[in-house]
């Protein structure tokens, strides 16, 4: 029941360096498409006084997540929930910073147009939405090996492949968000955030 994906093991120090700069000090994390379940485990044990709201879509995730979660019996790590990101309303009301690794570049583009939109509905304040994933940037060189990872994404689903860095910007404004940070990641991938934008006064 339990899922293992061996790329958590290699980044989820990295991505918890950057949350400890990123996150509230307390409050609600919901985190979209939580795979296996071993990045909210993870940031859980991490982050005691954050509370941990895992998500994901299909329903053999959300038992793995659950599995992971029983073991471990963190006071802060919440049993998991089903929760397309495309498909409002969401199981969750609000929260204080939302968590989305490596879910754009494999799900279809409603998929992110949904987590913006989401993030938009239930975000207040200064709450991060925050990505990690491959993009590709306009005035950047992409890495040979992102390329050939785009083709093989697409060649398995033409919806899926690494989005443009700005058209993830595009969508935040659109859904009244904008960008605060560009975390440059090993292994060629960036961790993004995006913040609710003020209204003017």
């Amino acid at each position: 029941m339990k899922r293992h994906a061996p790329a958590t093991a290699r980044n989820s120090g990295p991505i918890a360096d950057v949350l400890a700069q990123e996150l509230p000090a307390s409050g609600l994390v919901l985190e979209i498409a939580s795979g296996t379940g071993e990045h909210a485990l993870f940031m859980a044990s991490r982050f005691p006084d954050l509370t941990w709201q895992p998500s994901d879509f299909d329903q053999e995730a959300v038992a793995s997540i659950d599995a992971w979660a029983s073991e471990a019996k963190l006071a802060n790590l919440r049993p998991a929930i089903q929760l397309d990101a495309s498909q409002p309303p969401w199981p969750v009301g609000n929260a204080d910073a939302i968590l989305c690794v490596n879910m754009v570049h494999i799900s279809p583009w409603r998929a992110t147009e949904g987590l913006f939109a989401g993030a938009s509905r239930i975000l207040t304040g200064n709450a991060p939405l925050i990505l990690y994933g491959p993009y590709i940037e306009s005035d950047i060189d992409t890495a040979p090996s992102n390329l050939e990872f785009d083709a093989s994404l697409k060649a398995r689903n033409p919806e899926w492949g690494l989005r443009q860095f700005s058209d993830m910007d595009d969508l935040a404004r659109a859904e009244r968000l904008h960008r605060t940070a560009r975390h440059p990641m090993p292994a060629n991938n960036l961790m993004l955030v995006y913040r609710p934008t003020p209204h003017p006064k």
